[in-house]
Formats: structure tokens, C-alpha cells, sequence
């Protein structure tokens, strides 16, 4: 099975099975024909325990060491019990607070910042938040598509320049060479301009963020 069928199936995107792979999580076999990856139904079983334990929140380092046996099922999940316990006492600290000063009719200029300022920001220095850290696919988009720009217009001058050669001068090449030439200068224009659709497509579903968060 190819990876385009296996993340259909899975439900993860191409960037993250091959995240996994890179990790050694999952060791698909080679086509010695044309190497691409083939995996098996003993990969897709592997790649559904690392999402669904990925979405317990175990991190790649726990199942890495799950993987190499190092680590028991029992105890990774004791400590997830235990991570997930500490987070409990933030957001309940977190609620309280809440409470607190909806109770004390407080408005918005006169409320006791110093106070929650220094109890929010004790929380944060142990690594809590309540604000989903985003990644700015603006930026990311814009940068994809100035590097796609940079070498797309490489080999858009170069067509440019073989084109003009060939009406302008007075002993062009062969016209066959010529849409040859153009043929294969087209290629990797194609090739440009297709990974750039599929890296957009990546970055607005959030697929690089998926990967990223390991």
C-alpha cells in the first residue's frame, strides 16, 4: 500500500507518517523497483496506536522508548494520569480566579491586576496557558511563495531567453530542439508550481502544525 492510500486510511497527513519514519517509529518497506515506501497492515496498525496515542498527548519521546520496549504501556499511561492531574490543578486554579473576580464586581479599569498578574504569570513560568499557540500561516505562505517565485522565474527567463534567440535571430535553432527545449524547461515550472498549491494546502489545514508540535 502507498502512503497516498495509507494517510486516507489512518487520517494523517504524508508530512507526518514520514515525521514518524524519520523518528523511527515505523519502518515501511522499499519497491526495489522504484523505492517508494509500501506499507503494510502491520503500518497502518502501528500508525493508528501513534496517532491515537499521540492524541492522549504522549509525546515522540515516550513512544520511542514504547517502541524500543524501554518504556511499558502502563507506566506511559501513569504518567499521562499524572501530567493530566497537574493540569487539572491549573485549570481549576485558573477557574477560581475566574470566580473570584466575577464575584468582586471589579470593572475592567479598576481590577486587582497586580495580584492575578503575578498568580497568571507563576502559572505560565511552569509552562501553563490557556491560549492556543498559533503559528502565523501568513508568514509561512508568503515565504513558500516567494522561494516557488524564486526559482520558478529561473526557469521562466531561461524559456524567455532560448524563445527570443530562437524568433530573433537570423539562424534560429531547429524547431524541434526548440519545443524540446521548452518541453523540458516546462517540466520542473509544472513541478513548482504544483508542490506550491500542495504546501499551501498543507499549511491552511494545519497539517505542518500537526508535525511541528512533536
Amino acid at each position: 500500500m502507498f502512503i497516498n492510500e495509507v494517510k486516507h486510511i489512518v487520517g494523517l497527513s504524508s508530512k507526518s507518517i514520514r515525521y514518524y519514519e524519520e523518528n523511527g517509529l515505523l519502518t515501511p518497506k522499499r519497491n526495489k523497483n522504484n523505492d517508494y515506501r509500501i506499507y503494510t497492515e502491520e503500518d497502518i496498525k502501528k500508525l493508528k496506536i501513534i496517532k491515537f496515542l499521540r492524541e492522549l498527548d504522549v509525546p515522540i519521546r515516550d513512544l520511542k522508548l514504547l517502541n524500543e520496549n524501554k518504556m511499558t504501556l502502563k507506566e506511559c499511561m501513569q504518567d499521562r494520569v499524572y501530567k493530566i492531574n497537574e493540569q487539572e490543578k491549573n485549570f481549576n486554579k485558573v477557574k477560581n480566579m475566574c470566580i473570584e473576580i466575577s464575584k468582586s464586581n471589579n470593572t475592567y479599569q479598576d481590577i486587582n491586576i497586580t495580584k492575578y498578574f503575578e498568580e497568571i504569570n507563576t502559572l505560565n513560568k511552569e509552562g501553563f496557558t490557556m491560549r492556543k499557540i498559533k503559528t502565523n500561516k501568513t508568514k509561512k505562505i508568503i515565504g513558500t511563495v516567494i522561494s516557488s517565485s524564486i526559482f520558478g522565474f529561473f526557469f521562466l527567463m531561461l524559456a524567455t531567453m532560448i524563445t527570443y534567440f530562437e524568433f530573433a535571430e537570423k539562424n534560429p535553432i531547429p524547431i524541434i530542439i526548440y519545443l524540446f527545449l521548452m518541453l523540458i524547461l516546462s517540466i520542473p515550472l509544472l513541478g513548482i508550481i504544483y508542490n506550491l498549491i500542495v504546501r499551501i494546502k498543507e499549511i491552511l489545514g494545519g497539517e505542518e502544525d500537526e508535525a511541528s508540535k512533536y
